[in-house]
């Protein structure tokens, strides 16, 4: 159709999946290969082994399956536990709520921690619940590091703590989907046995891998794991992997492209990747406040430095924001999700990202906002942000000077 050509890139600032780097578009583009071949575990060995860094773990194991996070949860959940089995979970939000359901599923019985929207798990809560499970009945407790819908993130080290505090053996189950590789994560430091994650997040690939990060402790559940399991059996690929192949055929070009991925994080440095996120969100956040709006997170101990959930105001709809955005702008921003629709539009600002890029981003909210009545005034946003990246670069600069 005539006109129907949109010129330039879309942007992309939904929660994930993120901007895919060239590097890693280039690194994908490979011709089919025989994944039983001898030279195929020069590219897989490497990568178990720096997954391993990207989850601070030693001891830990991990397996890449070809899914979503989705399938992350369930691997993590059906080979360390038995139908019938109770867990301690919180429910903060959708991809929590999600979690749940997706245990329940598998007969688990899940004790839900209900938890205001905006806020997150509560270390107190869960000491309480543990301590009164005198006979540990109580075998897990699953938490969302960082939860997406609403921009918040949960302090999972004084989860740990909480459970070591109650003497409690449950094991530690993480959601990092939207964490790792963006937010620091400390597998071992924080006793997390069973740590999830999916590759169109913070490791900036295409959605396809499901991977999960086990625990020595959590290696010992499986003998007595009776949840049903095949595509998902980690015996099975971690007797395969072990040789650098997999029990079936794995997502070729996904794998060559977490290599790149990998080796970019790797160049950048960990810490400077949390920091960087740390920056661009605490620009992000600037401009909510200049535009007098609020973020769902209900307090700054819950900030999201990969996602902010920016409510607006009562009687507008956020769905009406998004959609201005995309065909005025060509501007992808997340949606409000179950209790949170059409009261919040989200800005994604995690992956391959820097300040000019999510400049655009703002600058694009602020005319889709007043494009639908919402009153905030063009360049407040735009400028409350420059301003805060200004600054922080002043004082890195500063620092760097004085070392």
């Amino acid at each position: 159709m005539a006109g129907a050509r949109r010129p330039g890139r879309n942007f992309l600032f939904v929660p994930g999946p993120t901007n895919v780097p060239d590097r890693i578009l280039r690194a994908m583009h490979v011709a089919m290969e025989d994944h039983r071949s001898p030279d195929f575990p020069k590219l897989t060995l490497p990568l178990f082994e720096d997954l391993k860094k990207i989850f601070k773990t030693k001891d830990g194991q991990v397996v890449i399956y070809p899914s979503s996070g989705t399938g992350a949860w369930e691997s993590a959940l059906t080979n360390t536990r038995s139908p019938g089995d109770k867990l301690l979970a919180a429910r903060f939000g959708q991809f929590s709520h999600l979690w749940i359901d997706l245990a329940r599923r598998h007969g688990l019985e899940i004790i839900v921690q209900e938890e205001e929207w905006g806020t997150g798990a509560s270390p107190e809560r869960i000491e309480e619940a543990l301590r009164e499970d005198k006979d540990h009945a109580i075998k897990g407790v699953m938490v969302v590091h960082n939860e997406t819908a609403t921009g918040v993130t949960s302090d999972v080290a004084a989860v740990r703590r909480a459970i070591d505090a109650a003497k409690h053996p449950a094991l530690l189950y993480v959601d990092g989907v939207s964490s790792i590789g963006s937010i620091d994560f400390r597998m071992d430091e924080w006793g997390v046995d069973l740590a999830i994650t999916g590759s169109q997040k913070g490791l900036m690939l295409p959605a396809g891998l499901g991977i999960v990060c086990a625990s020595q402790k959590a290696l010992a559940a499986m003998k007595d794991a009776k949840c049903r399991r095949a595509y998902f059996e980690f015996t099975d690929h971690m007797k395969a992997n072990a040789t650098g192949y997999f029990p079936y055929t794995p997502a070729l070009p996904l794998l060559h492209g977490l290599r790149e991925s990998i080796a970019i994080l790797q160049e950048e440095g960990l810490d400077n990747v949390f920091a960087r996120h740390r920056h661009l969100a605490v620009g992000a956040r600037a401009a909510v406040k200049a535009w007098g709006l609020k973020l769902c997170a209900k307090e700054p101990k819950w900030h999201s430095d990969t996602v902010s959930a920016i409510m607006v105001p009562q009687g507008f709809n956020g769905a009406d924001v998004i959609d201005r955005a995309y065909r005025r702008y060509n501007l992808a921003i997340g949606a409000g999700l179950s209790q949170m629709a059409g009261k919040l539009f989200r800005i994604g600002h995690l992956g391959d990202l820097n300040e000019l890029m999510l400049l655009g981003a703002i600058a694009g909210a602020e005319m889709a906002m007043n494009d639908v009545g919402i009153e905030v005034e063009l360049g407040s946003g735009v400028g409350a942000a420059q301003a805060q990246f200004r600054r922080n670069a002043a004082l890195k600069e500063t620092k760097v000077a004085a070392e």
